[in-house]
C-alpha cells in the first residue's frame, strides 16, 4: 500500500514553491520539468543562497546608482549655487527660464525614446557588461557638462545624459530577475534604490563645500561638482566589470562570442552545488527563452502594463519634480535663505524618503498579494505633504510638507517596478520582465517630462502664487496613480493570471498527493 505525501507550509505564506518532505536531505521532493528533473530545495538552503548573492550584487547597484544618481541631480543644486558671485548655473551660461525647462526635460524625452531598445539589448549580451557601459557613458557625459558655455550646450548635454541612462534603472530590475525570484525582489530594489535617497542628500551638503571652491583653477563651485562626480563614476563604472557577475549559466552566443573575449574572467559566485539549487529554484518561477517580435507585441497588448505606467507617470514625475526643484521650492517658502542653506535643506527631504522604503518594501514583500494598499498608503502620505507645503500659514510647517513628500515618495517607484516583474515574469519569461520594466519606466517618465517643463520654474506665473498651481498638479498625479493601481487590481481579478511555475509545482504536488490517495483508498476497499 502506497503512504501519502505530507505538504508542509513554507515560512512566508504563498511566496514560496510548497515543501514536500522526501530524500535527499535539503531536497524535498522531485517533479519531472520538461527535459528534466526539478528537486524544491528547502528554504534554509535557498535563503543562504541568496544572502550570498546579497553581497556581491546589491553593493555594486547601490554604488553604482548613488553616482549615477549624483551626476543625473546635481543640475537641480546648480541653479542655486553660489548666488552671491553670480555663479549659479543659470548666470553663468544665461539660461531664461525656458531653456531650463527645456534642457531639464529633454533628458526625460530621450530616456523615453531609447529605455525599451536598450533594455532588449540587455538580453542578448552579458547585462553585467551593458550597465558597465551605462555607467561608464554616464560618467564621461557627466565630466563634459564642466564644460558648457551657453544654453545649446546645456540642452544639447542634457539630451545625450538622457540617452546614456536609458535602460539603467528598468536594467537593474530586470538584472535582478536573473538571479532572484519575484517574491524576494521588492526590498531588494528597495534596498539600492536608497541610494537616489542618499546620493540627493549627500550632493546637497556636498554642494555646500563645492560652492567654497568657487574660482578655483578658474572653475565655478558647479563645474567642480560636474567633473568630480562624473571622473568618479567613470571609475566605478569600469570596476563592475569584475565586481558585478553575469547573468546565471549564460552560453554565449555566436553574435556575442567576440564581446566574451574583451571581458574580464570571473570566479563564480556560487559553488557547485549552491548553483545547483539555485539552478532549480530559479525554473520554478521561469524559463528563459530566445524572444521573436511577436513576442514583443504579446507584452505590449497586455491591458496590465497600462495601468502600471500611469501609476509610474504619477510618482516619478512627482519624485523629479521635487527633486530638481528642491532649492525653489524652499526658497519660495523662505525667500532670506542663503544658496548654502538651500542646500542643506534639501539632505533632510531624501533622508525621509529613505526611511519610507526601509519601512515599507519589506512589508510589501511579505504581504505580496496587497502591492496596491502598499504603493496607494504612501501616494496618500504624498498628497498630506502637497496640500500641507501648499496651504500651510507659516515657513516651517510648509517645510515639514516638503518633508511629508519625500517619506511617501520613497516605497512608490520600487513597488511600482516589482509589480511590473511580478506579473509579466511568469506570464511572458525573460522578455516579459526586460519590456515591461522599460515601458513602463520608460513611458511612465513622461511624468517627469510635465513636472520638470511644465511646472515650477516652467511656470513663471506659478511663482508669484508660491507654486500652489504646481503643488496642486502634483497631487491630482498622485491620486490618479492612486486610482490605477485599484485598476490594475480589478483587471488582474477579471482577465486573470497565469500561474507561475513554482505555483504549477505546487498544484503538481497537491494532485499527485491526491491521487496517492485514491490508490490506497481504492486498495482498502479491495482488501
Amino acid at each position: 500500500m502506497m503512504s501519502s505525501l505530507t505538504i508542509a507550509e513554507s515560512p512566508e505564506k504563498d511566496s514560496h514553491p510548497t515543501h514536500v518532505r522526501g530524500e535527499p536531505e535539503n531536497v524535498l521532493f522531485t517533479i519531472a520539468d520538461d527535459s528534466s528533473d526539478l528537486e524544491v530545495p528547502d528554504q534554509t538552503s535557498l535563503n543562504k543562497i541568496y544572502r550570498k548573492l546579497d553581497y556581491r550584487i546589491i553593493p555594486a547597484l547601490w554604488c553604482l546608482y548613488f553616482l549615477v544618481s549624483a551626476v543625473r541631480s546635481n543640475v537641480g543644486l546648480a541653479l542655486t549655487m553660489n548666488q552671491s558671485e553670480h555663479h549659479t548655473l543659470i548666470e553663468t551660461l544665461g539660461l531664461t527660464s525656458h531653456d531650463t525647462s527645456v534642457g531639464l526635460a529633454l533628458y526625460y524625452v530621450a530616456y523615453t525614446l531609447f529605455d525599451v531598445p536598450f533594455n532588449l539589448i540587455m538580453t542578448r549580451i552579458a547585462p553585467h557588461a551593458w550597465l558597465s557601459r551605462n555607467v561608464i557613458t554616464i560618467g564621461i557625459v557627466g565630466s563634459c557638462m564642466t564644460a558648457m558655455a551657453a544654453p545649446w550646450s546645456f540642452i544639447l548635454l542634457r539630451f545625450l545624459l538622457g540617452i546614456v541612462t536609458a535602460g539603467l534603472w528598468p536594467g537593474m530590475a530586470y538584472y535582478l530577475t536573473l538571479w532572484y525570484p519575484p517574491h524576494r525582489i521588492a526590498h531588494r530594489i528597495g534596498f539600492y534604490f536608497t541610494a537616489a535617497q542618499i546620493s540627493a542628500a549627500v550632493v546637497g551638503l556636498v554642494s555646500a563645500g563645492f560652492q567654497y571652491m568657487d574660482g578655483d583653477r578658474g572653475l565655478t563651485g558647479f563645474q567642480w561638482m560636474f567633473l568630480l562626480y562624473g571622473v568618479i563614476t567613470i571609475i566605478v563604472g569600469i570596476s563592475l566589470l569584475w565586481w558585478l557577475p553575469d547573468r546565471p549559466n549564460r552560453k554565449p552566443s555566436n553574435g556575442t562570442k567576440w564581446l566574451d573575449r574583451l571581458l574580464p574572467s570571473q570566479m563564480p559566485i556560487l559553488n557547485e552545488e549552491e548553483s545547483k539549487l539555485h539552478k532549480i529554484d530559479m525554473k520554478l518561477t521561469y524559463n528563459a527563452h530566445k524572444w521573436t517580435l511577436m513576442d514583443l507585441w504579446k507584452i505590449l497588448i497586455d491591458v496590465r502594463l497600462y495601468p502600471l505606467t500611469i501609476m509610474y507617470f504619477g510618482v516619478v514625475g512627482i519624485g523629479i519634480g521635487i527633486q530638481n526643484f528642491a532649492t525653489v521650492i524652499i526658497e519660495s517658502i523662505n525667500p532670506n535663505l542663503s544658496s548654502i542653506d538651500l542646500s542643506l535643506l534639501t539632505a533632510p527631504i531624501w533622508l525621509c524618503d529613505l526611511a519610507g522604503i526601509l519601512m515599507v518594501t519589506p512589508l510589501s514583500d511579505k504581504f505580496h498579494d496587497h502591492r496596491a494598499l502598499f504603493f496607494s498608503g504612501p501616494c496618500l502620505v504624498i498628497i498630506t505633504g502637497l496640500l500641507t507645503m501648499t496651504y500651510a500659514t507659516h515657513e516651517w510647517p510648509k517645510y515639514v510638507g516638503v518633508l511629508i513628500v519625500g517619506l511617501g515618495l520613497g516605497p512608490t517607484v520600487p513597488i511600482c517596478m516589482t509589480w511590473t516583474a511580478e506579473i509579466f515574469q511568469p506570464r511572458h519569461g525573460e522578455v516579459g520582465t526586460a519590456v515591461a520594466t522599460a515601458f513602463v519606466s520608460g513611458l511612465g517618465n513622461l511624468g517627469s517630462v510635465t513636472t520638470t517643463y511644465a511646472l515650477y520654474s516652467g511656470w513663471p506665473s506659478d511663482a508669484a502664487r508660491n507654486y500652489r498651481d504646481s503643488n496642486m498638479v502634483m497631487v491630482a498625479m498622485a491620486g490618479t496613480s492612486i486610482l490605477f493601481a485599484f485598476l490594475n487590481v480589478v483587471l488582474r481579478k477579471f482577465l486573470g493570471d497565469p500561474m507561475t511555475r513554482e505555483e504549477r509545482k505546487k498544484r503538481e504536488i497537491v494532485q499527485h498527493e491526491l491521487s496517492m490517495r485514491q490508490i490506497d483508498e481504492g486498495s482498502e476497499i479491495e482488501d
